[in-house]
């Protein structure tokens, strides 16, 4: 693809106001309207970072949808929203799409506070047909006519969720359209004039009215007529078999009219697909066929390296070099796993999805046996651990905190309530960055903390993570270690690796008497440096690195209220954290204290850097330490 100079070329996109302006132009146009928004997308990008690869296979799909409905009233629910780039473009939000998943920018997902394009904050998988259907029923019952659209793709479709709203979709035989983006990873397409001539057929409404007359008629008619009428449904079965392929017999079964795969980046052939849908009276699926990263040969080439990518050189697709701030914390846990394992046999790696994302790719080369990557499929990857566990195995789930989440019933009955040797490894805990409110990872030390049985450990360096993870190993029982996104800092290079760690037990890692800061994980660091800065102004603090959310070092806490403040840190939401059991400790003991308890607030945080978002909420050295100080003068 040419990078055009876009300063200076007259495009399409920058005439059009509104999506309704789509609706003047012919097919050739809206390719071309496809191709500008191609080129917009890789340029910001190349700048911003984003999900490149998967934005880029649905420009034609969000085009050819744009141009046949009428958005809003009509309705268009993402899964996931991280193929949305060219809805933002079109809804609006060209002329601030250069702000992409920057700090005060657009966000990189659908935000409805952003846009009323933007039906649903899709930021994870599985969830699109659901709300679809929800906005069906709510339409149905007010007694108006909108289309409803859920565009699947990126293997949404495999999670549980839609699964169990597609049971419901064929029980409710609601209108409404599924576009399955099948970007030609899992599902094989079956093409062919026979079958899109059966696909259109189905769809026509004039023919299925008929159809279901002649039917009632038949089954009214007599006992000959019902027979006839059986051997016409075992010949119609038998020819479904045969011209569809398997996945389109799932559809039918359930209810739900399958049309024929469509080449998801031809225009005209998506409209007229799309219309069929559209013109339906009740579910129907439209398989769209398309190529992740298309249209830029880096990201065709290497679709998984461009799904989710930093800034990188536009003409080449050479990504740009980060400064070397050694290992990151996935790094460190992935080298550990392995060492662990060629140790002890029984060890075995679950991820959802996230094979090189958690740090499990040597893992997976090493003991292909003994690692499962069970796809958008968290509640199962935990139900499975336990099952693992239960037989005699030690598995590892390695698991962002933000699609934790989507597994905490698993976690507290099939882990937790059975006592299993499970251990959760939670990626990306706290502030994770440009990817925004869906996927801060500030909730897991909750609802970790509040579940019987289960202990949890923070890391505050690699060393810590090393040990964390030979503790759980070696100890058993339901475990959860959290740790941040990001490089590892080093406290205490010389402390001897790995450590079998006594639970409930911290660590002084800075002495002082007017103030006990209690920090957890990734904010061991920043109160570190904290401390250094209120030491300039006079006041001594000291630094406790909890190690422990669950069991809680009693003892550290109440030697903290003996100095004039205590102070937690915490990089997860205060209501139900740290500095709440803290205080709950405070008072089971009778003790009075000023306590002073920083984290994130009962708010949602929005996308920027991590660092940015650190500084605003107070959380990085400078806050720390300005918090403190404000609390003495107060």
């Amino acid at each position: 693809m040419e990078l055009n100079n876009q300063d200076s070329m007259p495009r399409i996109i920058d005439a059009l106001v509104h999506p309704h302006d789509l609706k003047a132009l012919d097919n050739e146009e809206l390719a071309i309207v496809a191709h500008e928004i191609r080129e917009q997308i890789v340029a910001t990008t190349s700048k911003t970072g984003g999900h490149l690869a998967s934005s880029l296979g649905a420009v034609e799909t969000i085009v050819a949808l744009h141009a046949e409905l009428d958005c809003p009233p009509d309705r268009i629910v993402f899964d996931v929203g991280h193929q949305a780039y060219a809805h933002k473009i079109l809804t609006g939000r060209l002329g601030r799409f250069d702000t992409l998943r920057q700090h005060g920018g657009i966000s990189g997902f659908p935000t409805p506070a952003e846009s009323p394009f933007d039906t649903h904050p899709s930021g994870h998988a599985s969830d699109s047909l659901s709300v679809a259907l929800g906005l069906a029923k709510a339409r149905d019952l007010r007694g108006t006519d909108e289309h409803i659209v859920a565009l699947i793709g990126d293997a949404s479709i495999s999670g549980g969720m839609a699964f169990e709203a597609l049971n419901q979709i064929g029980l409710e035989h609601s209108r409404m359209v599924i576009v399955l983006n099948d970007n030609g990873m899992s599902i094989s397409p079956n093409v062919g004039a026979l079958a899109r001539h059966l696909g259109t057929l189905r769809a026509s409404n004039a023919y299925r009215d008929r159809r279901d007359v002649l039917l009632r008629r038949m089954a009214d008619a007599g006992p000959v007529s019902r027979a006839a009428l059986a051997l016409m449904n075992s010949a119609k079965g038998s020819v479904k078999h045969l011209m569809l392929p398997e996945y389109a017999m799932v559809f039918e079964q359930l209810g739900i009219t399958c049309l024929a795969p469509v080449d998801g980046h031809d225009i005209g052939a998506l409209r007229r697909s799309l219309r069929n849908a559209l013109n339906s009276h009740g579910p129907t699926l439209v398989h769209v066929v398309t190529h992740k990263g298309k249209g830029y040969e880096p990201a065709e080439k290497t679709p998984e390296l461009y799904h989710g990518v930093g800034p990188f050189d536009a003409k080449t697709g050479q990504l740009l070099a980060t400064s070397a701030e050694g290992p990151t914390y996935t790094d460190v846990f992935g080298a550990t796993m392995l060492q662990q394992a060629r140790e002890d046999e029984r060890i075995v790696a679950i991820t959802a999805g996230m094979e090189g994302g958690t740090g499990l790719t040597s893992f997976a080369c090493e003991y292909p046996t003994r690692f499962m990557d069970v796809g958008i499929s968290e509640e199962h990857a935990i139900g499975l651990a336990s099952g693992i566990a239960a037989g005699g195995g030690k598995p590892v789930v390695a698991i962002y905190s933000t699609f934790l989440q989507r597994g905490i019933d698993q976690m507290v009955v099939d882990i937790a309530l059975a006592k299993q040797d499970v251990v959760l490894c939670v990626d990306r805990a706290g502030l994770v960055g440009e990817d925004g409110a869906t996927h801060q990872g500030v909730f897991d030390l909750v609802f970790c903390r509040m579940v019987p049985n289960m202990r949890v450990l923070a890391p505050s360096d690699g060393l810590e993570l090393e040990s964390a993870l030979t503790t759980a190993l070696k100890l058993g029982g339901p475990f959860a270690i959290r740790y941040p996104k990001g490089s590892c800092p080093v406290l205490c290079a010389d402390e001897e690796r790995p450590q079998l760690l006594e639970p409930g037990v911290s660590r002084t890692v800075a002495r002082g008497d007017d103030v006990a800061i209690l920090a957890v994980g990734s904010m061991v660091a920043p109160a570190l440096e904290a401390s250094r800065m209120l030491a300039e102004r006079g006041v001594s603090a000291r630094v406790v690195d909890l190690r422990w959310v669950k069991p809680l070092d009693h003892d550290a806490v109440v030697a903290a209220a003996r100095t004039k403040l205590v102070v937690t840190v915490e990089e997860g939401v205060l209501a139900g954290g740290v500095g709440q059991a803290v205080l709950g400790v405070l008072a089971q003991q009778g003790i009075l204290a000023p306590v002073l308890t920083l984290g994130v607030p009962d708010q949602f945080v929005p996308h920027g850097t991590r660092e940015e978002l650190l500084h605003e909420l107070g959380l990085d050295a400078q806050g720390i330490a300005a918090a403190v100080m404000d609390r003495f003068a107060r």
